[in-house]
Parts: C-alpha cells; sequence; structure tokens
C-alpha cells in the first residue's frame, strides 16, 4: 500500500467508523442464523450467547469494582454465569446470584453460583435478592430476560435500587430494534434505558466501556455515580 493511500484510508475511516461498525455488527450478530458467531460462543464447553468483546469489558468491570455480589437476570444455559465465577475466582472475591424462568444449566455446579427459579421481576424473586443481598457494600447487575421495553424497564427500576455507587447495571442486547440488528424486533432495551435515564441522576452512560467498539450493550453500561 502506497504511503498516499494509507492516509487516504486514515483520513476517511473517522467519517465511515459508525457505518463500518455497524455493518460489521449485523454481519456478526446475523451470521449466527446459520450456527455461527454469539449463538455458537462457549466458556470452558457451555454456552454464553455473549459478544466475547462484553465479556472481556465485564471481567475489567469486576477487577476495578470487586463486587461481593453480581446478579444476572437471564441465566439460559449458564455460561454467563460460570464466566462471571470464574474471573470472581480469579480475584478471589464475590459471587453470582442468577435468575431464570427455566432450570436450562442443568444443575452447573460452581461453589460461587446460585440459582434462583422465577421471573427477575416477580416479588417472590425480588424478596429472595433482597435477603440475600442484605449489607453486601459492593453489588454489579447485569439484566439479560425478557428484553421487551417494558419488563427490562421494570428491571431498571428494581435492581438499580441495589447497584451499589461506584457499579454497574449493564443492560445487555440493547443492539436489537434497529440498533443496529434485528429492526423487526420492537421496543427493547434500549427504549428502557432512554425512559430510565430521562427520569434518573443516579446514573450514567458510561460509553468508555464500548471501547473494542463493537459492543451488543450499546448505551448499557451503566454506572451508578450518586
Amino acid at each position: 500500500m502506497g504511503v498516499g493511500l494509507k492516509f487516504a484510508v486514515i483520513s476517511l475511516f473517522p467519517r465511515n467508523k459508525d457505518s463500518i461498525i455497524d455493518k460489521f455488527h449485523k454481519i456478526y450478530y446475523d451470521y449466527s442464523s446459520i450456527g455461527g458467531t454469539w449463538n455458537n460462543t462457549f466458556f470452558l464447553g457451555v454456552a454464553t450467547q455473549k459478544c466475547p468483546l462484553d465479556l472481556f469489558i465485564y471481567q475489567e468491570i469486576i477487577y476495578e469494582v470487586r463486587p461481593d455480589i453480581i446478579i444476572e437476570a437471564g441465566t439460559a444455559y449458564g455460561g454467563g454465569a460460570l464466566y462471571l465465577a470464574s474471573i470472581c475466582d480469579l480475584i478471589n472475591k464475590g459471587r453470582v446470584i442468577t435468575i431464570d424462568i427455566k432450570n436450562n444449566h442443568h444443575e452447573l455446579l460452581h461453589k460461587r453460583i446460585s440459582y434462583l427459579i422465577g421471573s427477575s421481576t416477580s416479588k417472590q424473586i425480588v424478596d429472595q435478592i433482597t435477603k440475600l443481598t442484605k449489607n453486601k457494600e459492593k453489588i454489579l447487575v447485569i439484566l439479560d430476560s425478557n428484553h421487551s421495553k417494558q419488563h427490562v424497564l421494570q428491571e431498571l427500576m428494581i435492581y438499580s435500587k441495589l447497584v451499589t455507587k461506584g457499579s454497574y447495571i449493564i443492560v445487555e442486547d440493547s443492539n436489537v430494534n434497529g440498533h443496529p440488528v434485528n429492526p423487526d424486533h420492537g421496543p427493547g432495551p434500549m427504549e428502557a434505558i432512554e425512559d430510565f435515564m430521562n427520569n434518573n441522576k443516579h446514573f450514567i452512560i458510561d460509553k468508555t466501556r464500548e471501547k473494542f467498539l463493537l459492543t451488543f450493550n450499546p448505551n448499557g453500561y451503566l454506572k451508578k455515580v450518586v
């Protein structure tokens, strides 16, 4: 590549950056329909259904915040919970409470993981979570259950109260409904985030957590600052 062409590419990239990222994001996401990428991603042999770039950000947050409890709404097959617990192992701190309406994890056992079966917004589950997190100094929350706007907004209203200052509530899959993937999804996590942030002064959207450019959680890293 000639010097002139190199400079042309560099100068054009900032103007086209978002378009390039969106196109790659759509390819990466849609390829799963034929068995590839995120829908075929495993951690220690267990399906995670996550973007590895987001998982790398999670370990950075866990290392920095050093939470006593990580609440995960949406267990699925358990790979996400196993990943979080494994990072807790590495820093020798924290445990994971993971919630799902179904038991799809086939009793995946780990000393740092507790499983709750039920809706993340039900009184029964919320009461259990409240008891399990009582007097804990640092709490991190990850929302990955029902991705409808109303459900995510309800989760945000409930679990934002448990998040401790300096920690995060992470809203996953805010990329759906055309942000930029799955345009036919309907109002979902992104729209819930917008409503929540319009009425909440305790959190900021931490864009520094999107430094790897491709994230399944755009605007979804909410840091509690007050």
